[in-house]
């Protein structure tokens, strides 16, 4: 799934994004399988869903965000830290984090990578054309382990940066 979220990165601009039945056969001509299209197209309909409802409250301003005991599990130390960095360098507002923290624990795994979350990240920003700092984006676009390489890079970030 997150090799499909890294294809459209790549591929669409968010308001270019195809319809999910169109979309569906475009990444199936793309070489993905039927499940990871639907597991795909699934959580981009989650995220969908939390754009309608980001709220502005000035309360969730300067908020400290506590994660709960699953939340702690499934998102490790290094993950909730580098959200906390995200954050604390203005790249992330309180309600895009609560979308980001949403969309990772959507996941199916039961521990979320760095790396996955970046890829979440990026999906995120992505959707919500939220702008973010250069230096930020390398960040995100840095591989944390040898293990997974999703293929996001230079595409992504000229993509993100205009």
């Amino acid at each position: 799934m997150i090799d499909i979220l890294v294809y459209l990165f790549e591929n669409y601009l968010p308001d270019a994004c195809p319809e999910p039945a169109v979309l569906a056969k475009k990444l199936s001509a793309a070489g993905f399988g039927s499940d990871d299209i639907t597991a795909a197209l699934s959580w981009l309909d989650g995220l969908a869903g939390e754009q309608s409802q980001r709220c502005r409250s000035p309360l969730m301003s300067g908020a400290i965000r506590i994660y709960g005991e699953e939340e702690q599990e499934r998102l490790p130390a290094a993950c909730r830290g580098f959200i906390a960095f995200l954050e604390q360098h203005g790249a992330v507002d309180a309600p895009l984090r609560e979308a980001i923290i949403e969309r990772a624990l959507a996941l199916p795994d039961e521990e979320v990578s760095l790396d996955r979350l970046k890829v979440i990240v990026l999906a995120v920003i992505w959707r919500y054309r939220h702008e973010v700092d250069a230096l930020i984006l390398e960040e995100l676009l840095a591989e944390e382990s040898d293990d997974e390489d999703f293929g996001v890079g230079e595409d992504i970030t000229r993509i993100l940066l205009n």
